[in-house]
């Protein structure tokens, strides 16, 4: 296959290119608009540079890895996200069904409200609270409007070795900081984007398609405040034995974070936007489909982390 991936600067796009390197039978294209070679440099709101890219590269599957995701900045301007995340999508389809290629959509937790106490399936209602979530929304309903044969993967609390993600974040907040409050009312199932990337191409690899929308993020469930206890200590562990193989005794002993991580409720950490207080997702449907053991969560954090320089 010839694959277009778009959004290829980002996290699940950088994933992407890593797993690209063990199916290296295909043959990828990895754009951004970003992107510092010109030739892969794309704007998919461009429709017709979209579809010029499609039609000349003779693509015969799109991963779309873009998107809007600043939730409290898309609140500030919705016209830029609905832009990126509903028209943009659109875009591409149409050029895929021009190309009658096939197309993957990453889609978020965030078209649901957040207030179920059951892990939510791919038919619960979806009602968005959120302008991000709005758009995602949006942008899933263009995608079937125009090529009902896509496969659209809902993941959530997505994070990488790349780019600034939570897992990061609270590795350098543990160093700077001797107290860190995280919120514990707040619970859904992180998600290491390489084992999303593995997921996008099982769905491509697949013997037949199987079109629809599925929902992936790793097993299990744990609040923000589970999340970062158990990052600093997964860091802790693997960077003092990192220092102490290298021989470096004193750095071992000083390489541990010691912040006093505590709970706190979500009033307690203001946003300009709420966050969903559940976001757990059932991916039941993805595994019987595809036949697939998804890893947990703290499984995969530990391999994120152990990838981190």
């Amino acid at each position: 296959m010839n694959i277009l991936v778009t959004g290829s600067m980002g996290q699940l796009g950088n994933e992407m290119q890593q797993v690209a390197k063990l199916h290296d039978r295909h043959q990828f294209f990895f754009t951004d608009i970003l992107a510092e070679d010109e030739n892969l440099r794309l704007d998919i709101t461009d429709g017709q540079a979209v579809q010029n890219f499609v039609m000349s590269h003779q693509i015969s599957a799109i991963v779309n890895c873009a998107a809007y995701t600043q939730v409290d900045k898309a609140e500030e301007d919705e016209a830029t996200a609905l832009k990126i995340n509903a028209e943009a999508v659109r875009n591409l389809a149409q050029a895929a069904a021009l190309a009658e290629a096939k197309m993957v959509h990453i889609s978020t937790d965030y078209v649901f409200d957040g207030n179920a106490s059951t892990p939510y399936r791919e038919d619960s209602e979806v009602c968005p609270s959120t302008a991000y979530g709005r758009t995602k929304l949006a942008g899933e309903k263009a995608l079937l409007e125009v090529l009902p044969e896509a496969v659209i993967l809902r993941t959530a609390w997505l994070y990488s070795t790349y780019g600034n993600n939570f897992v990061k974040t609270m590795i350098r907040l543990g160093k700077e900081r001797e107290e860190l409050g995280v919120v514990f009312d707040q619970v859904g199932s992180p998600t290491y984007a390489a084992d999303l990337a593995m997921a996008v191409m099982v769905t491509l690899e697949e013997r037949d398609w199987h079109p629809g929308i599925y929902h992936f993020t790793n097993e299990g469930v744990c609040s923000w405040f589970d999340f970062t206890r158990e990052i600093h200590s997964l860091y802790n562990s693997q960077e003092v034995l990192r220092q102490y193989q290298a021989g470096n005794l004193d750095a071992a002993q000083q390489a541990a974070i010691l912040c006093n991580v505590k709970p706190i409720r979500s009033e307690e950490y203001p946003v300009k936007t709420p966050r969903p207080h559940y976001s757990v997702l059932d991916k039941g449907l993805f595994k019987k489909t595809f036949d697939v053991e998804i890893p947990y969560w703290r499984d995969s954090l530990a391999r994120c982390i152990a990838a981190l320089e």
